[in-house]
């Protein structure tokens, strides 16, 4: 192990795993936008968006995210559609994540038993203080789990965006070894990268999770 080209290169990784996390953040919060949106749909049973919900879970959670982005970055300019590769790129994983966030959300508000809704009638509250007061917090408990291997999921799908020229890690790593034919070195700060990004995000996680099930 040449500990004298980690040391010189381990800078060009830290840029690169910078550019993970934006595009990780905003992927993942556009996806828990559009799985919100998806959900009210759904729960709500609004006909006129219900078959377009569906379709678009179906397609997204169907097809996998290198055809996304090569329809993205390849299919859209010549429909005169020009994005940039980080553009490209969250829409993506909003595209991708959403219909997942989606059915995690779906799952939770269904899990919540009629005759609490209805309770929550009887007393008097309307029907926006039930959903904020008593499906919601249930909903998002019951939700959580699947939410968080969400989370984990696309930040793990974030390697694919290096086939459209963004320089994240897995790009660095595939440079490094094709100038310098350094393969252990690059794939030991390419693990060692993913590992300080994703294992702290997944530890917070389960702790959260852990404290909202013993409440």
């Amino acid at each position: 192990m040449d500990f004298e080209f980690i040391n010189t290169f381990y800078p060009m990784y830290v840029k690169a795993g910078i550019l993970t996390l934006k595009l990780a953040f905003f992927g993942i919060f556009f996806s828990i936008i559009i799985g919100i949106l998806c959900m009210a749909v759904r729960y709500y049973n609004v006909r006129s968006l219900r078959p377009i919900v569906s379709a678009y879970i179906e397609l997204s959670r169907n097809t996998p995210l290198l055809i996304q982005l090569f329809f993205l970055y390849y299919g859209l300019p010549k429909l005169g559609i020009n994005l940039s590769s980080f553009e490209c790129a969250i829409i993506a994983l909003a595209f991708l994540g959403g219909s997942y966030m989606a059915e995690s959300f779906r799952l939770g508000y269904e899990a919540i038993r009629k005759s609490q809704i209805e309770a929550g009638l009887s007393l008097g509250l309307s029907h926006t203080q039930v959903l904020y007061h008593i499906v919601t917090p249930q909903a998002f408990s019951v939700s959580l789990p699947s939410i968080s291997a969400n989370i984990i999921f696309l930040l793990k799908e974030t390697s694919i965006v290096s086939i459209v020229a963004l320089a994240d890690l897995v790009y660095v790593a595939k440079d490094l070894i094709g100038l310098y034919y350094k393969t252990d070195e690059a794939l030991f700060m390419l693990v060692i990268s993913y590992l300080i990004i994703i294992l702290p995000i997944s530890l917070g996680l389960s702790m959260i999770e852990r404290k909202i099930r013993a409440r």
